[in-house]
């Protein structure tokens, strides 16, 4: 977990950046994605150096939403940009993004009009609790927020298999779980917890399912391929979201960018 830890404890836009340039030339499914995602870190970083500010969501309309819209409209798929520009031309912004800070429901464009813009100001801001609790916690403990992803760390002993994370899809911050638990409703029965793996095109990466809630979120093996980003890698991961949702399940929270 070296790098991850690095990105973390320091500025993690240039190592997501160049993670996401290098997947979009592996996995060209997801290329345009990444691509936009590439750019957007741009727009984001800057939230790294910003003291906590006053008022978040007026914050992030002021100095972050301009720079999302403009990346997406050059960048995103056509039905991202209309969503977004509709969005842009009819909704109160501050409004809309407070919403999302205070977990209302919203439409996809408007979710992720907000998320890019204040998720970074949320990851600036968020303080690294102690995991006391046996690692069960459900929600971030940092902004209560639900898990988008998780990931194996390289524990750095042979033999030693490092711990499970849970990434926060509002503030990125990482927490320890429970190994063979859904992250979704606290299960842990082993036969209701199936695996779904592409392990040729993809080895670093599977989605775990749960029979009980029917929900489901991929998984990073920074165990086999260690230049991983989480954050990053997961938004590569289309054709195992696919594959669970053909079979039935739900993704606990998709990503930035839908999936």
């Amino acid at each position: 977990m070296q790098v991850l830890e690095a990105a973390v404890n320091a500025n993690p836009w240039p190592l997501r950046r160049e993670r996401a340039a290098e997947l979009a030339e592996r996995y060209p499914h997801a290329s345009e994605m990444l691509r936009l995602y590439q750019a957007l870190t741009v727009v984001q970083e800057p939230a790294h150096r910003i003291p906590s500010p006053q008022n978040i969501a007026s914050f992030a309309v002021g100095r972050l939403l301009p720079g999302v819209i403009d990346v997406t409209v050059e960048l995103g798929p056509r039905a991202l940009r209309d969503g977004v520009v509709a969005v842009y031309a009819s909704a109160n912004l501050e409004e809309l993004i407070q919403r999302w800070l205070d977990q209302d429901p919203l439409n996809p464009f408007e979710t992720y009009l907000a998320r890019a813009s204040a998720s970074p100001l949320l990851e600036s801001l968020a303080v690294t609790p102690s995991n006391a609790g046996g690692g069960s916690s459900l929600q971030c403990p940092a902004c209560g927020g639900l898990p988008q992803l998780s990931y194996f760390a390289v524990s750095g002993e042979a033999l030693v298999s490092g711990p499970r994370y849970l990434v926060c899809a509002r503030c990125s911050h990482n927490w320890v779980f429970s190994r063979m638990t859904c992250a979704a409703c606290g299960e842990h029965e082993t036969h209701r917890l199936p695996i779904y793996q592409e392990g040729e095109y993809m080895p670093h990466m599977r989605a775990d399912a749960c029979e009980s809630c029917h929900r489901y979120l991929l998984t990073i093996d920074l165990r086999k391929d260690a230049r991983a980003i989480p954050i990053v890698d997961e938004l590569a991961g289309v054709p195992l979201d696919l594959y669970a949702q053909e079979r039935g399940m739900t993704k606990i929270t998709p990503n930035l960018l839908g999936n």
